[in-house]
């Protein structure tokens, strides 16, 4: 059998083992193994999970995609700061663009997208934010049962285009939400979601894209010293 290091670029062997790295990439990030600025050294990673460094390094591009890393010049490849202006820029675009999508789905939206919030929402708030093996991070079916009740809120509007663009701006945002969480630890996120429901089902658009925008507002000043939310000039 070849060396990990032997398999070509295209093989399924050399796709399957980036992956691998991949995903551990992304869970250890998430879970908070490495500190904001932290180095992501490519042959520190290889020689720990066994793999060569072509694997690593294109799992790590993969990583920087999700905007999970930075590759810096002559620096290699680093965790992003939580200072970093990204944060609050990706925070103004979803507090821009998801209140509108929220206001489609309460207009557009049928009994079928109202059983669905309810059910979503339902499921987040029974499912434990915290397991004791997963550390003091939230634990990934809670974050999952997270993504899925803002998604299903906005799906209502039935914009195919829209709902893209929050997927990708969740998976933008997804490292600074958990960092903020840690930074604001008194956040009541269950009265919060509540309210979304609430507002939501009760076709109060108005009531709805306020309470979603300073949901958002608040993610975004839990990662600044002064605790307000700063918009770009």
């Amino acid at each position: 059998m070849k060396h990990t290091g032997d398999v070509s670029t295209s093989s399924p062997g050399k796709q399957m083992l980036s992956e691998q790295v991949y995903a551990h990439l992304r869970d250890v990030i998430m879970r908070g193994d490495y500190a904001p600025g932290a180095a992501l050294k490519p042959q520190d990673l290889a020689k720990e999970r066994g793999v060569s460094l072509a694997v690593v390094r294109e799992a790590l591009v993969r990583v920087v995609g999700d905007g999970l890393a930075d590759r810096l010049p002559n620096r290699g490849f680093a965790v992003p700061e939580y200072s970093d202006r990204r944060w609050q820029e990706i925070a103004e675009a979803r507090r821009t663009i998801e209140p509108a999508m929220l206001r489609m789905s309460i207009e557009r939206g049928d009994i079928d997208w109202e059983s669905q919030v309810r059910a979503t929402h339902h499921r987040l708030a029974r499912t434990p934010v915290h397991v004791p093996e997963e550390g003091e991070h939230y634990s990934a079916r809670w974050s999952e049962a997270h993504r899925v009740f803002h998604r299903t809120l906005l799906a209502g509007c039935g914009n195919r285009t829209l709902l893209e663009t929050f997927d990708r701006m969740w998976t933008a945002s997804e490292l600074a939400r958990r960092w903020s969480a840690q930074r604001a630890p008194g956040r009541d996120h269950v009265g919060e979601h509540r309210r979304l429901e609430e507002t939501a089902l009760a076709r109060d658009a108005d009531a709805a894209a306020e309470v979603l925008a300073q949901h958002l507002t608040l993610t975004a000043a839990g990662l600044t010293d002064s605790g307000a939310f700063s918009t770009p000039a």
